[in-house]
């Protein structure tokens, strides 16, 4: 049998390692990084982020506002085109809207302020506003999770919460379904009719110019095999390195290390519709029970790659703040079990899933279930691949008796919760919550409140009100922030400035 490292390619090809395995292709419908990392590769959108986190035009070429800021008009750019070799057109636009939309928190609150979508011409389509909508341009250019990728009307129809199997994009490159193999690869080929916008590449806008002919996403789950192929010349790229490996890469003049620009924060996420984080004083033990320096040092373990922060927005950010954070995440045992007492907790077992394969969060079970029980909960941690997990999470709802959960250690990227409304754990929205479901009406009374702000320092007033009240009712705990690093060889050429999510555009092998 022929080995996935060494089977004969045509063309120049890229073979990465990245964080995970693909087993997943829809990323309106899951929420894994790794299936939203693919959706880049394949799919577009209408706006995206430059370096500065500024929203700039993607597939569309222009648009108007009317004077009261109620209707939108976008006009698409010339030539877009499926991989089928069908048009892009305004129709697949608002279909694909409207599934993203009811995924995505930033989406339900837009959905909640459009009166209609309209079609003008096969190229130009309107959003009609029954209320101002501020950010209407940051929510239909979000970079992360749930990205509102562009997708032909028949498969933007499908039911949100039902995956597609169909990757038809319009993007830089070609997914070949008839090569992809879980727990194997990947495999995605340069789309010879995409059209690049004329600007230069910048963060996730501008130009997406594809400089090789083939890209494998190539599983390796074992970082020391991972490593061992990457200075044997085997593979030409790991998004996600070791930090244990540092100190070996850091001297090979085969390779180059890249440090990410962009934080990552940990987070403890409970499920609120079973016992017994269905209290909210058993949840509030849980904000008292942990400290966040156990967590990074069993993660990370390099000081130079994480810090401790309590700012749910992250820290150096312009809303950052500690409101609210006074006494939390500082593994405060004692005042744990006082609030478990007056909540009448009666060692209900708190299972907890692990990633097993997921190097960078693998620990955060482990760590949770030593300070959960220092507190005196019953923890049980429950090892699994992430790719399983994640479909846990999303699609179980009952207790853990029904195969269900109680909490979660997760990490969710900096461009992804810079404000309440983007923030997925802050979304109260009930079964349209994301996994954990909390249903709290002030919470998001306060989230519509930022919508209608206007200024930095309202904008700023809100998010601390937000934060102060998502640690009363506990909607997620953050666990301290760190930053990605990955490598390449030394004949891979990326752009100066990388992406804040792996992207592949620009990406050159000498």
């Amino acid at each position: 049998m022929t080995s996935v490292l060494s089977a004969p390619v045509w063309g120049q090809t890229l073979k990465v390692v990245m964080h995970s395995d693909v087993k997943a292709i829809d990323p309106i419908w899951s929420g894994a990084y790794i299936t939203r990392n693919h959706g880049y590769m394949i799919w577009d959108t209408l706006f995206a982020v430059d370096g500065n986190l500024k929203v700039q035009p993607q597939m569309v070429d222009s648009w108007t506002t009317s004077p009261d800021g109620l209707t939108w008009t976008f006009k698409l750019r010339d030539g877009l085109e499926w991989h089928d070799g069908t048009p892009v057109t305004a129709e697949d636009c608002i279909a694909s809207l409207k599934r993203w939309s009811a995924r995505d928190s930033m989406g339900q609150k837009l959905a909640q302020a459009v009166q209609e979508y309209k079609i003008v011409d096969p190229a130009t389509f309107q959003i009609v506003l029954k209320q101002k909508f501020g950010p209407l341009l940051e929510a239909i250019g979000k970079p992360s999770v749930v990205v509102p990728f562009m997708m032909p009307k028949r498969l933007a129809e499908v039911d949100a919460f039902k995956a597609i199997d169909d990757p038809v994009g319009s993007g830089p490159f070609i997914f070949k379904k008839d090569e992809w193999k879980p727990g194997e690869k990947v495999v995605y080929v340069k789309n010879p009719k995409y059209k690049p916008r004329p600007e230069p590449a910048s963060g996730l806008a501008g130009g997406k110019v594809v400089n090789v002919d083939r890209v494998e996403w190539v599983w390796i789950p074992d970082a020391e095999t991972q490593l061992n192929a990457l200075l044997n010349g085997e593979i030409d790229m790991l998004e996600a390195v070791s930090y244990d490996h540092l100190p070996v890469l850091e001297k090979s003049k085969d390779v180059r290390v890249i440090a990410n620009k962009t934080s990552n924060q940990y987070v403890f996420r409970m499920n609120w519709l079973t016992p017994p984080f269905n209290n909210v004083k058993v949840r509030q033990a849980v904000a008292y029970a942990l400290n966040q320096e156990d967590f990074l040092q069993a993660n990370i373990g390099d000081k130079r790659f994480y810090r401790v922060c309590k700012a749910m927005f992250t820290c150096d950010t312009p809303l950052a703040t500690t409101a609210g954070m006074e006494g939390l995440i500082e593994g405060n045992a004692a005042k744990a079990r006082e609030l478990l007492k007056e909540a009448g907790y009666d060692g209900t077992p708190v299972v907890i899933p692990q990633p097993s394969d997921l190097g960078v969060i693998k620990q955060l079970a482990p760590v949770a279930k030593a300070q959960l029980e220092k507190a005196g909960f019953k923890v049980e941690v429950q090892p699994m691949d992430w790719q399983s997990m994640v479909a846990r999470l999303t699609t179980k709802k009952g207790p853990p008796s029904e195969g269900g959960w109680n909490a979660f250690g997760t990490s969710w990227v900096q461009l992804d919760i810079l404000d309440p409304l983007m923030t997925p754990y802050l979304a109260a929205t009930c079964d349209k919550a994301r996994s954990g479901w909390p249903c709290d009406e002030g919470m998001e009374k306060l989230r519509d409140k930022f919508v209608t702000a206007t200024t930095e320092a309202e904008k700023k007033a809100v998010a601390e009100e937000v934060q102060r009240y998502a640690m009363q009712i506990v909607t997620h705990v953050p666990l301290g922030e760190w930053f990605g690093v990955g490598v390449v060889r030394s004949n891979i050429e990326t752009r100066p400035v990388p992406p804040p999510i792996t992207t592949f555009w620009g990406v050159s092998k000498k």
